[in-house]
C-alpha cells in the first residue's frame, strides 16, 4: 500500500495544551509594550502598556500569518484554544473603548462588531394611516364644498 503523503508543513504544535502554553506565555510577557502618558498634569505618568494584538501573538507563537492561526480552529480539538485567544484580545479592545479610543472601534470590526442602525422600512402601516387622514380631510372638504353650495341655493 502507497504512503499517503502530506501537504505543508508539519503542525507547530501536536496539541492545544502545547499552543495554550505558548499562548499564555504570550500575554504572560511576550507582547511588545508602548510607553503610554497617564494622569493629569502635575501628577502625569509614564507607564509601560502591553500591547496584546492578534498579529503579535501570531508571530509570538510562530506562525507566519494570522490565516494559519485562524485554520488551527478548523483543527480537531483547537478551536476552543484560539477563540478564547481572539476573545482575550478582543476584549482588550473593548476596555480601551471606555477610554474613547476610535482606534479600538476600528479593531473590533475587524473582530465582527460593526456599528447598528436600525432604520424603520417598513412604511406600510405608517402610508396607511397618512392616506386614510387623507381620505378623511377630503370627506370634510366635500362636505363643506356641498354645505357651501347648499347654503347658496337656499338664500
Amino acid at each position: 500500500m502507497a504512503k499517503k503523503k502530506t501537504v505543508g508543513a508539519p503542525p507547530k504544535y501536536k496539541n492545544a495544551e502545547e499552543l495554550q502554553q505558548q499562548i499564555t506565555a504570550y500575554f504572560d510577557g511576550g507582547m511588545r509594550t508602548r510607553k503610554v502618558l497617564v494622569g493629569r498634569k502635575p501628577n502625569q505618568e509614564l507607564i509601560e502598556m502591553p500591547i496584546p494584538t492578534i498579529t503579535g501573538l501570531v508571530i509570538f507563537i510562530g506562525y507566519e500569518s494570522r490565516q494559519s492561526f485562524y485554520d488551527l480552529e478548523k483543527r480537531e480539538g483547537f478551536s476552543y484554544t484560539v477563540k478564547k485567544a481572539r476573545t482575550f484580545i478582543e476584549r482588550e479592545y473593548e476596555e480601551l473603548l471606555q477610554l474613547g479610543s476610535t482606534a479600538a472601534i476600528f479593531a473590533l470590526k475587524n473582530f465582527g462588531w460593526h456599528d447598528k442602525q436600525e432604520l424603520d422600512h417598513d412604511v406600510s402601516d405608517k402610508l396607511a394611516n397618512i392616506i386614510a387622514k387623507g381620505d378623511e380631510i377630503a370627506r370634510k372638504y366635500e362636505k363643506i364644498i356641498k354645505d357651501e353650495e347648499a347654503q347658496k341655493r337656499s338664500d
